[in-house]
């Protein structure tokens, strides 16, 4: 596991944690900010993904 991979998927975890909370708080910007927080760890895991697939050889 990349640290980007590593990254990312500590930020979904976070964000879905603040987003609970927001929700159950009624707090719409700590909701919102979980949100963010969880595009943010998908969009490190594609990157990390990206870079993987640009790492093995091709079999042209």
């Amino acid at each position: 596991m990349t640290d980007l991979r590593a990254k990312g998927a500590t930020n979904k975890a976070m964000g879905q944690v603040e987003e609970g909370l927001g929700k159950l708080t009624g707090d719409r910007h700590e909701e919102a900010k979980g949100k963010v927080k969880q595009v943010q760890g998908n969009a490190q895991q594609s990157l990390a993904d990206i870079q993987d697939a640009g790492r093995r050889p091709s079999n042209r």
